[in-house]
């Protein structure tokens, strides 16, 4: 099966957050069947790196993503690079104790899927997220590069998704039935609730639920993050992109104009486009102007998430801006 999805960071079409309630549920079905099948739930060290072919793609790569993020090593035994990286990729799987599944895939053997990936070149390595899968890096890493993206990875999972990862024990048997660890946070049906809304076009009950949430867990990520993404939409909506873009043009000094603006750069994918538009009329007014638009980009990094680069890098350009 093909990918759905090429890119996690700059979606903003609330997909995430309808794929985040489709994981929890998932994860919630296979922690009951192996409650039902008198199972611990738990895997053994030997089950964090899986070879994969075509025909268990969707078994071993979509279907368990939803219970924890899959890392995929594409690779192939002449290739010299592959050599050096896989068994990095291997004991990192280990060390980091379930928070990621390696699956690797033979690229001779499984050409389809290379095509299908858009691989030019290997060793390369993606991962897959709750159905949304996204390219880590391509060509020879270094340790240190690969623990930082697998720890942007993790967080992503976990803040994004709600996807804690494999429950690991050294003395289970190897191949048993691997479920997630407990989701955290009784808010299931406030938040499905709220996915159910977005599906029926319905944001303001969509805002409604994710507030609801918030007034208990302020903190809560997937909630902030779904409530910053509806009213997002919500303020798009009926807005006339041309008009919009030739008055943000015509009124560079205009905060309104700009920050309507923004907010459409950014649901069209356009994440840079629309905080450096931001960031610039940040530096170009002052007082009440440039306190709406510095809250409005705030509020955009919360629809990103804080841990995508081009967030921290926007954060440091702010500070500049303001400092």
């Amino acid at each position: 099966m093909q990918p759905r999805n090429m890119s996690m960071s700059g979606v903003v079409d609330l997909a995430a957050v309808k794929a985040a309630q489709e994981a929890k549920a998932k994860a919630e079905q296979a922690r009951a069947e192996a409650a039902r099948q008198g199972g611990t739930g738990a895997v053994s060290p030997a089950d964090l790196v899986i070879d994969v072919d075509e025909a268990g793609f969707e078994r071993d790569v979509l279907q368990r993503s939803a219970e924890v993020p899959v890392v995929i090593d594409f690779w192939a035994e002449w290739c010299q690079p592959c050599k050096q990286l896989s068994p990095v990729l291997e004991r990192l799987a280990v060390e980091y104790n379930g928070r990621f599944l390696l699956a690797k895939i033979d690229v001779d053997a499984n050409q389809m899927l290379m095509q299908q990936f858009g691989i030019q070149g290997i060793p390369a390595v993606f991962a897959v997220v709750a159905g949304q899968a996204l390219p880590l890096f391509q060509g020879a890493a270094g340790e240190q590069q690969i623990r930082e993206t697998l720890d942007q990875l993790v967080a992503v999972a976990e803040q994004r998704f709600g996807l804690t990862g494999l429950t690991v024990d050294p003395e289970a048997e190897p191949g048993g039935a691997p479920t997630a660890a407990p989701a955290e946070g009784p808010y299931d049906a406030a938040l499905n609730a709220a996915a159910q809304a977005l599906d029926a076009g319905d944001l303001d009950g969509a805002v409604r639920a994710y507030q609801n949430v918030l007034a208990d867990d302020p903190a809560h990520p997937e909630a902030k993050l779904g409530l910053a993404q509806a009213e997002l939409l919500r303020r798009v909506q009926g807005m006339d992109p041309q008009k919009v873009r030739q008055e943000a043009a015509e009124k560079p000094k205009d905060a309104q104009a700009q920050i309507a603006a923004a907010d459409l750069d950014l649901v069209g994918g356009h994440v840079e486009d629309a905080f450096s538009r931001l960031i610039d009329t940040v530096q170009r007014t002052a007082g009440d102007d440039r306190d709406a638009v510095r809250r409005r980009l705030l509020e955009l990094f919360e629809v990103v998430g804080p841990e995508d680069p081009r967030v921290v890098a926007a954060r440091r350009a702010l500070a500049r801006a303001l400092f």
